[in-house]
Parts: C-alpha cells; structure tokens; sequence
C-alpha cells in the first residue's frame, strides 16, 4: 500500500501523545496518531492529580483528548507499529502490523511503559481499584489502610517509605524471592515497625474488587486493603532502540530540555522518557515536545536569526 504522509507522526495515544499533538495541531501541522488501544492504566479506578479531571477514568480523559484533537484535524490510526526506520534522517516510516505505512519528517514516541506482574493468583481481578504500582497517585486512597507490598531490594523498600505518608500499617513481601535489602535497610524498616516476609504468596482474596487479604504458601494469611507491587518496567515497544536512540539503564529515552532524543529529528514524550510517572506530567511533557518540533519545522526564512 502506497504511505500516507504526514508532518508529523505521534505513536501512543495517551496523554502525552494525545497533548502533543493537540498542539501541533495547532500549529496548523497536519498529524496522525498511531495507538494500539493498550493503555498501561486502561483499568485503574481513576487518575488522580490531574487538574481540572481530579478522578476521571482513563478511558474518559483519552475519549475527551481525541475529540479535541479531531476538532483541530488530527487523524488517528488504530493499530500496532512493528517497525520504525530512518530513511533520510529527514524522513521517517512508520510501518504497521496491517501492512500500511505511514510517513512524516518527524516522529514523537509517546509509547510508555509497562509492569512487569508478579505471578499471584487473584491480582488482576483487583488491579485499578485496590492494587497498584504508584504510590503518588494513589497513596492518598490508601491513608489508614493495611497495605501489603510486593517487590524486593530497594524498589520495594522505597515504596514502602512513600506510602508512610499515608499509612504505618504496611508489610512488604518478597513473594519467596530474596529480600535483597542491606542491613542498614532492614534496621531502618524495622524502626518503622514495617516487617519483611520471604514466603511465597498463595493468592490474593478479593470480593468485586476490593481486596480483603494475602493468602501466603505457609498457611499465613494477612489482612489487606490494598497491594502495591514494585516489581519492574520495561518499555512498550522497542521503536526507540530500533531507531537507534539512546537508553538508560531502564530502557527509557534519553531526552534534553526540549524532549528531543539523540536521533535527530526523533522525539519522545511521557512514560517512555525519564520523569514522574504521572498523567499530567505526561501531557505536559508532550506540549514540550510539540513546541520543539513545531520549531524545527519552520523554515529559516522566518526565524529571528541569532
């Protein structure tokens, strides 16, 4: 199929990509978002801290975000993107499962990240609601909650820690792993009366939604209100390393100021790149990123010379 061909192409269809290209709209640039329709927070109950929408449920925020970008003329693509080369430096193609191609002098890599899941029965039928992986957004719903964490090393302990700002009434279980926690670490956790538990865990019990508890293999059951799981991240898809960007040691974009990768011409937005893994941080990233590239986009003929 022959490409269409755009200003600029926007892969990920969540706030960051969705701001971003509200406002290369804007600019009266034409656009398309490419999204997979597989959000990372697709089932929470709400997010929060997001001014204006405090508690609206992601499928609501992205339904609002691509009304107003269709109204400004950005055209969305539902599908997944296999592949993403550099033709030109110039030119980039942004090849779908489909077979159908997409082609734009600049590309935005709105993709995210995903959870790595720990293997407990019962834990997805809770997700979203009273299971969680971000204390900042959803540590104010858990104040006076008994609180079990699931991780090991200094991941899970500093899950731990932030959640103290809201509940003492915490356990972190290692789900039989090593705690891989150093000594001064454990001292500290046990100054603060949170306990660490090695065994592994039998399953989660749960009633529409709502945890009521952890079942361990030894036969221990702890009383639960809500499960945070700190286990690990890994980026959506690999456009990034196909294209040749450089990585952290996590797997997300490296960024300057104007959220412009190392490839010229490539840039990322939200969770993919290293910042708070918020939504409105995310969007707000991606408005950053769109007045970058709207700026590269001008000819020279009319820009203020230096």
């Amino acid at each position: 199929m022959p490409a269409k061909r755009y200003d600029i192409a926007v892969v990920g269809g969540g706030p960051a990509g969705l701001s971003a290209a509200l406002w290369l709209a804007r600019y009266l640039h034409k656009v398309v978002v490419v999204d997979s329709g597989d959000p990372r927070n697709w089932e929470t109950r709400g997010i929060n801290g997001y001014l204006g929408h405090q508690g609206i449920r992601s499928p609501d925020l992205r339904a609002i975000g691509r009304s107003e970008c269709a109204e400004y003329g950005v055209e969305f693509v539902g599908g997944i993107v296999d592949e993403a080369i550099n033709e030109t430096g110039e030119l980039f193609a942004v090849c779908l499962r489909d077979g159908s191609t997409i082609e734009a002098p600049r590309i935005l890599l709105a993709i995210g990240l995903k959870d790595v899941w720990p293997n407990i029965p019962g834990l997805d039928q809770c997700y979203g609601e009273t299971v969680h992986v971000c204390p900042d957004c959803d540590g104010y719903e858990t104040r006076d909650k008994k609180t079990v964490v699931v991780g090991t090393g200094r991941k899970a302990v500093g899950m731990a820690l932030a959640l103290t700002t809201w509940t003492r009434q915490i356990v972190i279980c290692t789900n039989g792993e090593p705690p891989d926690m150093e000594q001064e670490v454990l001292d500290q956790l046990k100054a603060l009366n949170i306990p660490v538990l090695d065994g592994p865990i039998r399953c989660v019990v749960s009633k529409d939604r709502e945890i009521s508890g952890v079942e361990l293999e030894d036969g221990m059951s702890l009383d639960c209100e809500r499960l945070y799981f700190a286990i690990g991240q890994y980026p959506s898809d690999d456009l990034g390393a196909q294209l040749g960007c450089e990585r952290d040691q996590l797997g997300r974009l490296v960024i300057d100021e104007h959220n412009h990768t190392s490839v010229k011409n490539v840039y990322a937005a939200g969770d993919i790149a290293h910042a708070p893994q918020l939504a409105i941080v995310a969007a707000s990233s991606g408005a950053v990123a769109a007045m970058a590239i709207h700026a590269s986009l001008i000819p020279e003929t009319r820009k203020l010379p230096d």
